[in-house]
This record gives structure tokens, sequence and C-alpha cells, in this order.
């Protein structure tokens, strides 16, 4: 049974309902697509990872984002 995990930042940038359905949706037809992977049983997770949960060269993604506005 494949199995994707995709992780994005949570918070006030979590994607929507509308916009996890779509990725979903779309990731499911990627895999049928490019692996030839019967997706009937393909299990699809989201992560919501708390900005500052989650660090990219020593600062957390909100510190790195509010540094490049």
């Amino acid at each position: 049974m494949p199995y994707v995990n995709i992780k994005v930042t949570g918070d006030e940038e979590a994607p929507t309902k509308e916009q996890k359905q779509k990725l979903i949706e779309g990731v499911t037809k990627l895999i049928g697509d490019v692996l030839g992977k019967n997706t009937s049983n393909l299990v699809v997770v989201i992560e919501e990872i708390p900005m500052d949960n989650y660090g990219i060269g020593g600062l957390t993604v909100r510190e790195r984002r509010k540094s490049k506005k």
C-alpha cells in the first residue's frame, strides 16, 4: 500500500480544507500516473507543523519569514 506524507507549516498559514482535498486528489493522481500504482489503497497524510517547531538554518520558520519581510 503506497503511503505519502505531506508536511506543511501550520498556524496562520495552514492550508484550507479545500486545499487539503486538492492536495490529496492531486498526489493520488500523480502516484497513479507516474508509478502506475493502483491508488484505491493509497494513503495520503497531511501533517501541519507549527512554524515554531520547524527550523531551517538555525532559525524557526516564523523567524526566517519575519526576516525576509
